[in-house]
């Protein structure tokens, strides 16, 4: 006899089998996802709009974060997993809204990053994302599909650190109530900037992981300082004890976002025009490609997005993953890498067991700003 299925690891090869998992949805229309509780509210931000309608018709759309508030999205008793996220804000200033997910009561959060970046929008500016793990779609609607599995209690959290505009903030976060697999891991997602990378040095994506785990995807926001090609450098990962050298090593940055020859079709066609091209697939993108400047001028940003949903990097201890900013020098006949001095941002993004070690620290707004 088949184990009955739990309805939370859902896909389309599977969306067939019946399961005794309870869907549940929280939102400001259904604060707490209580069956037979949404569209109650007699007050919110859709009430002076809804006069003379009455209780049921679009009162409470929204919720307003104040100027150095923490407001709680959802709270939730499990065990079950969440699916499904959607939201979207007024404030365009994506980074100065923190978003936080604690599991099971733990002090520290497993998830924190401003919104922009989580949802591969790290340059204030709507691009649209079509993946399988995140989807941005007109206008400034934020998706993610991963799977976040819990065993006692989820909480989600976004901080306001605008000092002087109200956050607005529509949500729905869809989630499941069931049994958990044994084997289930954690979601975990770090946001980190350096602004500029000092020279000769790589950037850190992640370190300072404990636990058993796998490594699922990477968001990069890249603001170019030097002229010509910057994507030489080489992603690394250093597992389980991996000291001076790492157990995987990459060919260069392109590369690893599952791109080739600079993003620029015109590098190995000469009939078509040199440039970067944008593109979004299911698993990889650069959808994000920002041109104060040309092509290959100083001042770019760009926005890069790989997913390790077929091919996860798994851990049995510990994992820091880096990677390199090359360029080129200027003289032709010796060609040499140039260690750049870049502005890198990254979330990573990764499942494993509990506890969670502390992050470091978020650095202040100032520090995050973008213009």
């Amino acid at each position: 006899m088949s184990t009955p299925f739990s309805g939370l690891d859902v896909n389309i090869n599977n969306l067939y089998r019946l399961s005794d998992a309870k869907t549940r949805s929280i939102s400001p229309e259904n604060f707490t996802g209580e069956k037979g509780k949404g569209g109650m509210a007699t007050e919110g931000t859709g009430a002076r709009c809804a006069r003379g309608l009455g209780q049921g018709w679009k009162i409470s759309p929204s919720i307003e974060i104040q100027p150095g508030e923490t407001r709680v999205l959802a709270d939730i008793t499990g065990p079950g997993a969440i699916q499904q996220i959607w939201l979207t804000s007024a404030v365009l200033k994506w980074r100065d809204l923190i978003l936080r997910i604690y599991w099971d009561d733990q002090d520290n959060p497993s998830v924190e990053a401003p919104i922009g970046d989580f949802f591969c929008s790290g340059w204030n500016r709507f691009s649209q994302v079509t993946s399988l793990a995140v989807c941005v779609n007109p206008g400034r609607a934020f998706n993610c599909y991963w799977q976040m599995p819990f065993r006692k209690r989820a909480r989600i959290e976004i901080e306001n650190r605008d000092p002087d505009q109200t956050g607005i903030i529509y949500y729905q976060v869809n989630y499941a109530l069931n049994d958990v697999p044994e084997d289930a891991a954690y979601f975990h997602a770090q946001f980190r900037r350096t602004n500029p990378l000092p020279y000769k040095q790589d950037y850190t994506i992640l370190d300072g992981v404990s636990g058993k785990g796998q490594y699922v995807g990477t968001y990069m926001a890249w603001g170019v300082n030097n002229s010509g090609w910057w994507g030489e450098g080489e992603i690394k990962f250093f597992m389980d004890g991996d000291t001076d050298f790492p157990t995987i090593c990459g060919t260069g940055t392109e590369d690893y976002f599952c791109g080739a020859y600079n993003f620029d079709g015109g590098v190995v066609d000469e009939t078509m025009e040199s440039a970067y091209r944008e593109f979004s697939t299911p698993y990889a993108g650069l959808p994000q490609v920002l041109r104060p400047d040309g092509v290959y001028q100083s001042q770019m940003r760009f926005g890069m997005y790989r997913w390790h949903i077929p091919d996860p990097i798994r851990f049995d201890q510990d994992l820091r993953v880096t990677i390199q900013a090359l360029g080129w020098r200027t003289e032709k006949k010796d060609r040499r890498y140039l260690p750049l001095q870049d502005d890198i941002a990254s979330v990573a993004f990764w499942y494993q067991t509990l506890p969670t070690a502390p992050f470091p620290e978020l650095p202040d707004r100032d520090y995050l700003e973008v213009i």
